[in-house]
């Protein structure tokens, strides 16, 4: 647990004032936002991307497969190195790296090396993504982190539902590399405001020590830990049976809907929506219902929204849009009322290593949704039912971890 001392070393901030409300939100939710914007902004581009390379549509998943993995191998150190070296230097060096990684992605000369610079962004995005989301539980505490935890999420959600029609936009002006290098002017933005806008908080006395065993042994205990493997495979199991959807956003699109490289506001801002509501509702419910009670909730909403999404996604109707859509918008309400209160439950497992855990959770999602990407998905997304009941199987997993974690959490005292 953390010490006295420890505590004290961070500045309070009163959470009524418009830092604490409006800024600091407003930054940790841009830094998450890295993540999903590097996924779906590529997605408008596939088709020309793939013609300029001479590759397959199935070939040009691992622009999305690439990144996630790459993500999901560097998330596991990005939380360990911020507990040792604090938060802002693990945030300008991991985004700054980010940004390199962009501009390198806009030049690449074959399809090998956008797939190498694509990993480059994965290893480096986790920084932004991972440690901003310590910082509101260093700061703040019960109602008041699950508000400002809810508000990030809501910001956050808006970004896979801009990303393709910011991309898009772009395409109208100037080819693909145009939208790494808007992604690379995004990285060094972020840099500059936590630079000028956010705290260190997690100073020097309360850090680990930087030295690989010392991060290992943090990693080690969080691993060990049954609560925290409930906890990451509820969120991540829940999550990835929406992230289907996000994945697989082009072979849907393009391939079962028959859209366009424009039109992919309306596959995202209906699902997004949900994800801004649900989270949304989880602020408004922050002191008024206790947090389990919010999640089981929240996972109930999502399984019978699942079930929903079969039962319509086996009509004729189904295959054109508003139809296509609903039943999975549904599900992202349930997982953005559940989401935020999750996430800072897996911080409360370990204080002292509340970047080693996030590092860990992040982790598994990533690795479930880089295996779904690469290899659930393609055969999936072969028609609207299919990827519905793949989206089912994953929801039910993460309910059911859930609630096993519920029913050995009561046991203790």
């Amino acid at each position: 647990m953390d010490g006295g001392s420890g505590a004290s070393a961070v500045q309070p901030m009163d959470p009524r004032s418009r830092r604490a409300r409006i800024v600091v939100p407003l930054v940790i939710a841009g830094l998450s936002m890295i993540g999903p914007f590097s996924i779906d902004s590529p997605f408008p581009a596939f088709g020309r991307m793939a013609a300029e390379f001479d590759v397959s549509t199935t070939q040009m998943q691992l622009v999305v497969t690439s990144y996630l993995l790459a993500f999901a191998v560097m998330s596991i150190f990005h939380g360990p190195l911020s507990d040792a070296v604090g938060r802002k230097p693990m945030l300008t060096w991991g985004v700054g790296v980010y940004a390199l990684a962009s501009l390198a992605t806009a030049f690449a000369p074959t399809f090998g090396w956008l797939l190498f610079f694509r990993v480059l962004q994965g290893l480096s995005a986790g920084a932004g993504v991972i440690v901003s989301r310590t910082v509101i539980r260093d700061l703040f505490e019960g109602k008041i982190a699950q508000r400002l935890m809810s508000r990030v999420a809501m910001i956050f959600g808006i970004a896979p539902a801009v990303a393709p029609i910011v991309a898009g936009g772009l395409l109208q002006i100037g080819d693909w590399p145009l939208i790494f290098v808007f992604q690379a002017g995004f990285g060094l933005f972020l840099i500059v405001l936590v630079l000028i806008a956010l705290p260190e908080t997690h100073p020097p006395e309360r850090r680990t020590a930087l030295r690989v065993g010392a991060i290992l042994r943090s990693m080690l205990r969080v691993t060990r830990s049954a609560a925290v493997w409930r906890l990451s495979l509820a969120s991540g199991l829940v999550f990835g049976g929406s992230f289907l959807y996000i994945g697989g956003a082009a072979l849907v699109v393009e391939g079962l809907l028959g859209l366009g490289e424009l039109d992919y506001w309306q596959f995202f801002v209906p699902m997004i929506g949900g994800m801004v509501v649900g989270a949304w509702i989880s602020g408004r419910a922050a002191g008024l219902i206790t947090g389990r009670r919010l999640v089981s909730y929240g996972l109930a909403f999502c399984l019978a929204m699942a079930v929903l999404s079969i039962v319509i996604a086996a009509l004729p109707a189904a295959q054109s849009l508003p139809w296509a859509i609903v039943g999975p918008s549904l599900v992202m309400l349930g997982t953005g009322m559940a989401y935020p209160t999750l996430q800072l439950m897996l911080l409360d497992v370990y204080p002292a290593a509340r970047g080693a855990t996030v590092s860990f959770a992040t982790f598994l999602t990533l690795v479930i949704n880089a295996v779904a990407a690469a290899t659930v998905t393609p055969l999936a997304a072969r028609s609207l039912l299919g990827l519905a009941l793949t989206a089912f199987v994953m929801v039910a997993l993460g309910a059911l971890s859930w609630a096993r974690h519920v029913v050995l959490e009561r046991r203790i005292p």
